[in-house]
């Protein structure tokens, strides 16, 4: 009996957005446009001449983890808070993209994934040839600082199934925490409304590191004394832990392909992330490449850090 088999996908056609950055306050505009099987997802900037201004999006290429994560490569081009858009390319199922931008920072649209997996459904998916590759979780890899905590641990399943705690003094957050599993559909349903958050005794103090500079309540949600200061509150009681959960999912896309296993982290963010992937990749006894496909000589080889 033949089994199904999931193809990789792109996009059927370019579709455009542009914004602010919610860091360097910069506008910029991205044209996202369909990429050939087996090659990933790349940035490429198109404001910098020079012959390398390719970035790929993948994990060994991550330079920065500051309240977003940041791409560089080899030649010292970057690309910063790539992880909300990552997060809705993991999330609409989508394998290979040209990601061009004409500025130093992916616009924060709405502080969300919503508008990009919006862009995404309108420029159609299209399903390619060959046969989509997992990184199936053989045993567990932690990582641990301080308070901070991540693994990824094998399952049966062969979906990401993710579960986050976090924890704050601040009566409106308190304790929160989430389980989820990607299935199709419900990354656009439970995770890609929620927003970015930060606290307003903070917002001097990075202005002054150079942050934040396009950040507003129209891009975040800001909370003050156990209360939030957005007009329209919150989109769920749980925004906040689901917005970690979603970055996350974007910080995982960086693995180079999704990942069949189990997530589990206490007070995440995206240095932690990035660790844990960078120690997965680095351990290949933890995992392995699958495919649905029996015949591997019709697998066309993926770029990633893995390799």
């Amino acid at each position: 009996m033949s089994r199904s088999v999931e193809f990789q996908q792109t996009i059927e056609r370019p579709a455009v957005c542009a914004g602010i950055g919610v860091h360097s306050g910069e506008k910029a505009r991205l044209v996202l446009k369909p990429a050939p099987a087996g090659t990933g997802v790349s940035f490429r900037r198109t404001d910098i001449s020079g012959p390398d201004t390719l970035i790929p999006a993948s994990a060994e290429y991550v330079s920065d983890t500051q309240l977003g994560t940041t791409l560089t490569n080899e030649a010292g081009v970057s690309v910063a808070v790539v992880e909300h858009l990552m997060a809705a390319l993991a999330g609409v199922g989508i394998d290979n993209l040209l990601i061009e931008i004409d500025g130093p920072e992916v616009p924060i649209m709405d502080g969300s994934s919503a508008v990009y997996c919006e862009l995404l459904m309108q420029a159609g998916l299209r399903r390619q040839s060959a046969p989509r590759r997992r990184i199936r979780i053989l045993e567990k890899i932690e990582i641990e600082d301080g308070p901070k905590r991540a693994s990824l641990s094998p399952s049966e399943d062969n979906l990401l199934t993710l579960r986050a705690r976090i924890e704050y003094d601040d009566t409106l957050i308190g304790v929160q925490q989430m389980a989820l599993r990607l299935a199709p559909g419900m990354f656009a349903r439970d995770l890609a409304f929620a927003r970015t958050y930060g606290f307003a005794r903070d917002v001097d103090m990075l202005r002054t590191m150079g942050l934040a500079r396009g950040g507003s309540l129209e891009n975040a949600v800001v909370v003050d004394d156990g209360k939030v200061m957005n007009p329209e509150g919150l989109r769920s009681e749980d925004e906040f832990v689901r917005h970690k959960m979603l970055d996350a999912v974007g910080d995982l896309m960086l693995a180079g392909a999704p990942i069949a296993g189990r997530y589990d982290a206490v007070q995440p963010g995206h240095s932690i992330n990035n660790l844990l992937v960078r120690k997965l990749l680095d351990t290949p006894s933890a995992w392995c490449w699958e495919s649905d496909e029996m015949d591997e000589s019709l697998v066309v080889s993926r770029t990633s850090a893995a390799i």
